[in-house]
């Protein structure tokens, strides 16, 4: 029979039965053994794909990003030739993802509200419509939605040739919109610039006016001091610019529209179709966070003479906000992904570049690591701001 060994001084040396009995220590060894088969699971998946494509001699890696794409992008937001490289494709195509869904988040959230408001008005008409609203495009695939966009937006509009004027250089046509730009000169520069010289100094002051009326309870007119900034910065940048004039009027030439800026048929499907759908949900969202909030609120707001439309703005919606914003980051994630489905109607969309890129390269599974990474990294990027903005609204005791 063995006998157990004392450390100096008496006290007993733990074994190493007495460490895989302590609990803390078999969950560690318990993940270190989980992530290690995780790792082993990945390495042969990896090293058993690298091998058969080497066999079907498919060439493997990123280096094809350099080669000339040689395909035209009819939308791109950065100078795209086609002898540009796939690498300058992809960028195009995720600078038209992203626009498209931020465009979306916040047309959504701000039709949703309006809906999600309606949804509880003491108008039963508007009640009603909202009702409507909500239950007809929440229960219809967004994919069929942007097909019906798709369909309706061309047809709804005359040829370019009988182009509708509804006001001065903005023309209504099947081929989309065309709106007059500024030229390009280095006044615009300097007023973006300015902009955001402009955001700083409200973000600064706004934290300084909201001490001051904590510390004194005195409200600061935010709202006109921060237009009068932005306005006025950005207004002193455009006159020392030289404050050009200059515009790009679209005009009919030949058989199409020339200059100008051109919203396609294919860009408002995919918003119209993804902001309507997802402005659905966001507006049972909303109307859930509205509810949420005790009924005292209301009537203390009463009781102090404060109108039902103050009230809301001012007293009820902030409250609601802490109950609606982890359900709206879903929402707002849901449209990034659902962005995708532009590939449908021929939007040019990062899905529809690297798709084009797969059938060039035949690099297929590079390819789709690209644009899967990316949309990991927009989604966690939409997550970590809504959590910051949820830490920021959230209640704090005093």
């Amino acid at each position: 029979m063995s006998k157990t060994q004392n450390a100096p001084g008496g006290v007993r040396s733990k074994t190493v039965v007495d460490y895989l009995n302590d609990e803390n220590v078999r969950a560690i060894l318990y993940q270190i053994i989980a992530i290690g088969l995780v790792i082993l699971a990945g390495w042969d998946l990896v090293s058993n794909t690298l091998e058969n494509l080497e066999r079907q001699n498919i060439s493997t890696g990123y280096s094809f990003l350099d080669l000339e794409a040689s395909f035209e992008i009819s939308e791109s937001m950065i100078d795209y030739t086609a002898q540009s490289n796939y690498a300058s494709a992809l960028m195009v195509g995720l600078l038209n993802t992203v626009k498209v869904s931020l465009l979306g988040i916040i047309l959504c959230t701000l039709i949703g509200t309006i809906f999600g408001i309606a949804r509880l008005s003491s108008n039963w008409i508007v009640r009603k419509l909202a009702t409507v609203y909500v239950e007809t495009f929440r229960n219809i695939p967004v994919l069929l939605q942007l097909f019906f966009w798709y369909a309706l937006i061309p047809n709804a509009f005359p040829h370019p040739r009988d182009a509708i004027e509804p006001l001065p250089g903005v023309l209504l046509t099947s081929r989309g919109i065309y709106l007059p730009v500024p030229v390009a000169d280095n006044a615009y520069t300097l007023m973006g610039i300015a902009a955001i010289i402009a955001f700083i100094a409200i973000f600064f002051i706004n934290r300084w006016a909201r001490k001051r009326q904590d510390a004194t309870g005195q409200p600061f007119p935010m709202a006109m001091v921060g237009i009068g900034i932005f306005v006025g910065l950005v207004f002193i940048a455009y006159l020392a610019g030289g404050a050009p004039t200059e515009m790009d009027i679209p005009a009919l030439k030949g058989f199409n529209i020339r200059g100008g800026y051109n919203i396609s048929p294919e860009f408002m499907a995919v918003l119209i179709g993804l902001t309507v759908y997802t402005s659905t949900y966001v507006a049972e969202v909303v109307r859930s966070g509205i509810q949420a909030v005790p009924n005292g609120q209301w009537e203390a707001a009463d009781s102090l003479g404060i109108k039902r439309s103050v009230a809301l703005r001012k007293v009820i919606l902030p409250q609601s906000m802490r109950v609606a914003i982890p359900p709206l980051t879903n929402q707002y994630l849901n449209l990034t992904k659902n962005s995708s489905l532009a590939v449908a109607v021929g939007y040019p969309d990062l899905v529809s570049v690297s798709n084009t890129t797969m059938n060039q390269t035949g690099q297929a599974i590079e390819a789709i690591s690209i644009f899967m990474s990316i949309y990991l990294g927009l989604s966690l990027l939409t997550s970590l701001f809504m959590n910051w903005f949820n830490k920021k609204m959230a209640l704090v005791e005093r």
